[in-house]
């Protein structure tokens, strides 16, 4: 008991309190927020979320009246919050024991309760307070006005004000004032009254104890827990605001805060909101389900798009309630798409696809997106760029489930910090890491975060969408901005909440950046770009089995060591693009591809270096097999350098076996093609000094053996059809 009351005291201390006043008693006052709102915009039901939290008492004014005191977001404004004040206050003009507490609500976050906002109010010995900013607004030639301070702000800001009832209502009567008029023009010519303002007590909160206006601040704060709340700390001046601002363009930064404190993301906890109004879709009937306008953009060639495809088919999500629009730009990929409509166009409620050939830019397809989805009645647009690989099924569902009008999923390149979402934003509106940035796209912090930026993959209510074409017509314009900075540049400035969610894993982002000439199987290049798709695509999945330290690797000859290495895919693409190549070898033994001229053991072949795939194949060697020959022939470091490298092929009527031979090589891997019994007939390598046979090699299996000295071996007969084997000379 004693240690939690040190423990109290000092975060009285901290927030601006003395330790008498910890002890003080507030049970004589009331306190009531007050607030102007004329929507229930999302900034609005946060702010009712931290009153709750707190178990504080608002009345609110304005609800769902036409707001007629100007754009404030640009200019002067915001006469008709006075006004609505003179209102409603009158019946408590006379209450001394009741304490209101103005602020504004759409960037208002509160952060502490009733006995501390009144025990701070109670120190300053004044009968009214306005919260205090770095900056003089609307007229900067009352600055000589101000009185000197010697710590803190001087500047008075009308988005937090705090007084006993009377005085309050005498404020906001000294004069009259039009809606359009500006309200922080109106009290700011009253503190600046000396007369007035030493009739009614009037003081500023100079170090923001009660208040913290962000703008112009954001270097003097920081996020810090308090057992189990999260608050906001002024270091600058030790203070612990009850209440948190987000003036002029420090909204984003409030967004930050707002993801942590009084009741977001905690260390202890993680995430305390993302079971919160939850849509429930486990009693719906599939026709009852919501309709979602699944809109598919490909913009340019993408690797993996057949595997985009496939991973979409693969969603979920009742097709009969997906209305598929789909914008392909780039005609190199019309095939597939087409292919793909063929097999699965009749699942979908119904299917818009707009082709390259009709020249339609990413921008007009967006836009007539969002305006078809509102002309079929869908009830969300889920929008995703073909550089998207949806590896979780289930992702649309979960993100529906959130009940949230923008959220999104994230996404990264993995092994990357490049993801879908940004953190924070700089003063032109474009990335900045915020500090949890990488804490999220590691996934170290999970949960629902508000961020300022989206791209590549998220969902819309429609009612946003709704939205958006009546205030601003084309959200996914905005003067030298690319679509997707557009919509995210209006949805802020239309009040609408971005959400990302990482409680997941939903998928990832490819690299659409390298471009490959090659005809045949171009995603054969994206070895080293897009490693992870490209080894979900071509390399055995029983591989990494292989690797581990307590498999025993399958042994056919006594150091000849047998492991699954490539998918059937794989093995497939290297044949199709040798044949695609077509310049095979003689078989004879003069060759003008190597050094000298000559070859001492033919085969008819075709090198990795005569089809561009030299690089790709070194790497190969030295990212997989090498992990099998570090396992399997211990002490021995290899470099998995090779100069010789080629496809074999073997034919009755061509080159049916290869004569007893050493390798040029430390080890050499040899990886069937195709399949025994079903391609070929015969076939395998004999090693002759153990007598022994390695045969019916299964497709994609690798076969590694030391190329000289111990290892003469010879290739066995193949008596019928064509056998493919890929050739590694390692370490030569």
């Amino acid at each position: 008991m004693i240690l939690y009351l040190l423990y109290a005291l000092v975060l009285f201390a901290q927030s601006g309190l003395t330790t008498q006043e910890a002890t003080d008693s507030t049970s004589d006052l009331d306190l009531l927020i007050v607030t102007v709102a004329t929507d229930e915009t999302d900034g609005y039901k946060r702010f009712a979320d931290s009153l709750k939290y707190f178990n504080l008492d608002v009345l609110v004014l304005g609800m769902n009246e036409e707001w007629t005191g100007g754009d404030v977001r640009v200019t002067v404004g915001g006469g008709m919050k006075v006004n609505l004040l003179k209102k409603a206050l009158g019946k408590y003009k006379d209450n001394q024991n009741l304490v209101l507490f103005f602020t504004d609500s759409y960037d208002v976050v509160f952060a502490a309760g009733k006995d501390e906002i009144l025990g701070k109010f109670k120190n300053f010995n004044s009968k009214l307070i306005f919260s205090a900013e770095t900056t003089i607004w609307p007229d900067a030639s009352l600055k000589s006005q101000y009185p000197e301070v010697n710590v803190g702000k001087r500047f008075l800001c009308s988005g937090g004000i705090i007084g006993y009832a009377p005085q309050f209502w005498a404020a906001i009567n000294q004069w009259d004032l039009v809606d359009t008029d500006d309200d922080q023009l109106y009290y700011t010519k009253l503190y600046l009254n000396e007369g007035i303002r030493a009739e009614l007590n009037m003081s500023l909160d100079h170090t923001s104890k009660l208040v913290q206006n962000i703008n112009f601040a954001r270097s003097e704060l920081e996020l810090v827990e308090q057992e189990t709340t999260s608050r906001v700390k002024n270091v600058k001046y030790h203070t612990f605001p009850s209440v948190i601002h987000g003036n002029g363009p420090s909204k984003v930064h409030l967004n930050y805060f707002s993801n942590y404190m009084p009741d977001g993301w905690h260390s202890d906890t993680g995430c305390r909101k993302c079971e919160q109004d939850l849509l429930d879709l486990s009693s719906l009937e599939e026709d009852s389900y919501p309709l979602v306008q699944l809109s598919i953009f490909i913009e340019d060639t993408m690797p993996f798009f057949s595997e985009f495809l496939q991973r979409i088919e693969k969603l979920s999500y009742p097709k009969s309630r997906i209305a598929l629009f789909i914008h392909n730009n780039e005609q190199t990929l019309e095939r597939v798409v087409a292919q793909f409509l063929l097999r699965h166009r009749s699942k979908f409620n119904s299917v818009k696809v707009v082709a390259p050939h009709e020249q339609v830019s990413e921008l007009e397809a967006r836009q007539m997106a969002i305006e078809r989805c509102v002309a079929v009645n869908c009830d969300y647009q889920f929008s995703v760029n073909a550089d998207v690989q949806l590896t979780n099924p289930d992702t649309l569902n979960f993100l529906i489930t959130k009940n949230k009008k923008v959220i999104a999923p994230l996404v990264r390149r993995p092994g990357k910090l490049w993801s879908n979402f940004w953190g924070a934003l700089n003063i032109d509106g474009y990335y900045a890491r915020s500090e949890d940035y990488l804490a999220i796209v590691d996934m170290e912090r999970r949960g629902i975060w508000n961020i300022p930026f989206m791209n590549s993959v998220y969902l819309i209510k429609v009612e946003v969408l709704h939205q958006l074409i009546d205030e601003v017509g084309k959200p996914f314009s905005d003067g030298d901005l690319d679509p997707d900075m557009a919509l995210c540049s209006h949805l802020r400035n239309e009040g609408v909440f971005i959400y990302l969610s990482n409680e997941y894993e939903f998928g990832h982002l490819v690299v659409p950046d390298l471009k490959v000439d090659s005809e045949v199987h171009p995603d054969l290049w994206q070895i080293k770009a897009n490693a992870k798709d490209w080894e979900d695509k071509y390399i055995h999945p029983g591989f990494w089995n292989a690797t581990l330290s307590e498999t025993k690797v399958t042994q056919p000859c006594p150091d000849v060591y047998m492991f699954p290495l490539f998918t059937p895919a794989m093995a497939d693409a290297i044949v199709e693009l040798m044949e695609f190549h077509g310049k095979w070898s003689t078989g004879n033994n003069e060759d003008e591809r190597l050094t000298g001229g000559y070859e001492n053991v033919p085969t008819i072949d075709i090198h990795m270096n005569q089809v561009g795939y030299e690089k790709q194949w070194l790497h190969l060697l030295a990212t997989y097999p090498l992990k099998v020959v570090q396992k399997v022939y211990p002490g021995y470091d290899s470099k998995a350098h090779s100069i010789m490298m080629f496809v074999v092929r073997y034919k009755p009527s061509e080159q049916p076996f290869l004569r007893p031979h050493h390798d040029s090589s430390t080890w050499t891997m040899n990886v069937a093609l195709n399949t025994h019994g079903q391609d070929y007939e015969g076939g395998g390598c004999r090693f002759l000094r153990y007598n022994c046979s390695a045969t019916q090699i299964p497709k994609g299996y690798a076969l590694i053996h030391p190329g000289r000295l111990t290892h003469y071996h010879e290739g066995l007969q193949t008596t019928k059809g064509t056998r493919y084997i890929a050739v590694s000379f390692v370490d030569p």
